[in-house]
């Protein structure tokens, strides 16, 4: 019994420890902690561009988008990058024939959205 209530009391520190910290860190480290959980776990990510609200470019099955940063002074980069699926008919599914390509999209480029695919 007493073995049981250590266990139950160590992992409500272990919680109650997790949250502090959490709650410590700003609003970046929070996000960057989120980022390296997704990008560890692995994510299924679409990527659209548009041109005006036109849909002109579809990359599915992306595992994360990362944003460049400097060689030399290692400053992040006005762009994003990944690896994804060229969805060349726009239909959600990684066709025969659809291939994965690397991709770059600019900060100051048209808009885009990222989202997880919700399928």
């Amino acid at each position: 019994m007493f073995a049981i209530k250590s266990v139950a009391i160590g992992a409500i520190l272990t919680g109650a420890s997790t949250v502090f910290l959490l709650t410590a860190c700003t609003q970046e480290q929070q996000n960057k902690i989120s980022r390296d959980i997704q990008n560890w776990t692995g994510t299924n990510g679409v990527l659209e561009v548009y041109a005006g609200d036109k849909l002109v470019r579809r990359f599915i099955k992306i595992d994360k988008l990362s944003t460049a940063m400097g060689t030399d002074d290692n400053k992040p980069r006005p762009y994003r990058f990944g690896y994804g699926v060229l969805d060349e008919n726009l239909n959600m599914v990684a066709d025969p024939g659809e291939k994965k390509v690397y991709f770059e999209i600019s900060d100051y480029a048209g808009n885009y959205v990222f989202f997880e695919n919700p399928r």
